[in-house]
């Protein structure tokens, strides 16, 4: 299983901005930059082409394409988005088609792209290439392949305080006892992108409630409506009293509204559909990337090798909670949010949890990807995990099994 996590461990995502191959906090988003181009006149010399895994269906590639829209918009930039693009020689096809259209900047939005989007690089020097959730930018040193991700397991971290608030709650009006704050976690795939994810979930919300535990289980898709809701009713059944999800359709909120189960949502706020359980979401917002790359792609500047969206750079979103969250939710966020930008908060900070009851002092991550998948970077700094920093890369390689979460299964 080790070996499994490891392999797969790449699929991260996140935003760097820094030109050379370690990772860096991104600047403020280019709204500046928008705002100088609007007032002077000026239109991007430049045509951006975008390849998405799914379809507006999604939420995952919904978020994707609402941000290409907006950032398009705004820098006055014609955008061309493909939808729908499996992750094989499609996606070349697909990267090719939009340079033959005329796209001096192509992006593609998932893990499995990625060979086909260095394919295309390869093939067409002069064009900008840019991807999300890889690790291989800083591998292949190419000028015109770049990989782009966000700190998000800050986000995952804050949407699991407002669950811990709402076990709280349950807890204190006698809906459950403290020993049946059990949370429940849909993930997609044993990547480490996933775990991180569902890891700094839990942390949060054993950050107020601390006698959470949780259970994962996996569905071996990215979108499938049914596996995800089947997945959100067994774990209802198995005890579960509050469910969160790392997969990119409606079935998990919908089992949970049907079961009056309260659930966190990923990638946009599920209370329309979902009322009376959503509790919190937390997303990427992609808006800034776009601005700031595309610009430099089109001024002919150097993109970063890996970016990483931040809180502070308004990458990392959370902001939006539904009318059951606990009293104080809100307050909790936005303070636990200010510790995390200054530096006082770590999400991963090794004090606040065991693998295999021991409190981790040194851990080798593999962040180069080497065929072998061995470890090739200390990962533990200052007393925490360094997830997706600097001299490391932007995509997740948090691929540890800490104490309290189980996993039904890891057969993906």
């Amino acid at each position: 299983m080790k070996k499994i996590i490891s392999l797969l461990l790449a699929t991260a995502m996140t935003f760097t901005l820094c030109a050379c191959a370690s990772t860096a906090t991104a600047p403020a988003p280019a709204a500046n930059d928008g705002e100088k181009e609007e007032a002077s006149g000026d239109k991007l010399d430049i045509k951006a082409g975008f390849i998405c895994l799914h379809d507006e269906n999604s939420t995952y590639d919904l978020n994707f394409i609402t941000a290409a829209k907006e950032a398009c918009e705004e820098l006055g930039v014609e955008a061309i988005i493909k939808t729908n693009i499996p992750e094989g020689q499609e996606c070349y096809d697909a990267a090719c088609e939009l340079v033959d259209q005329g796209c001096g900047y192509v992006f593609a939005d998932s893990f499995g792209h990625e060979d086909y989007m260095i394919e295309a690089a390869k093939e067409y020097p002069d064009v900008q290439f840019c991807h999300a959730t890889g690790t291989r930018a800083h591998t292949e040193q190419l000028d015109n392949f770049h990989n782009a991700f966000a700190s998000i397991y800050e986000g995952r971290y804050l949407s699991g305080i407002a669950a811990g608030m709402k076990l709280n709650e349950m807890i204190e009006d006698g809906t459950i006892t403290a020993d049946q704050a059990k949370i429940g976690y849909i993930g997609a795939f044993t990547y480490a992108e996933v775990i991180s994810g569902y890891t700094s979930y839990f942390l949060g919300a054993r950050s107020v409630c601390p006698t959470a535990t949780m259970e994962v289980t996996f569905t071996g898709s990215w979108y499938d409506e049914t596996a995800e809701k089947e997945g959100a009713t067994k774990l209802i059944s198995d005890g579960c009293v509050f469910i969160s999800q790392h997969a990119d359709s409606m079935g998990s909120p919908t089992a949970c509204e049907n079961a009056g189960v309260p659930n966190s949502s990923y990638n946009g706020p599920t209370d329309a559909a979902c009322p009376e359980t959503y509790i919190s979401y937390c997303k990427i917002d992609w808006t800034p990337y776009f601005k700031d790359s595309i610009t430099m792609a089109a001024n002919g500047e150097a993109i970063p090798v890996d970016y990483i969206g931040t809180l502070e750079t308004g990458s990392v979103v959370i902001d939006h909670f539904g009318k059951n969250a606990a009293e104080g939710t809100e307050e909790a966020v936005e303070a636990a949010k200010a510790d995390l930008i200054s530096g006082k908060l770590h999400v991963f900070d090794t004090k606040t949890f065991t693998v295999d009851g021991e409190e981790l002092t040194t851990y080798t991550a593999d962040v180069d990807t080497d065929a072998n998948y061995e470890g090739d970077h200390e990962a533990i700094k200052d007393g925490y995990f360094n997830e997706s920093g600097e001299g490391m890369r932007s995509a997740p390689y948090f691929d540890l099994q800490i104490d309290g979460i189980t996993l039904l299964d890891t057969a993906f």
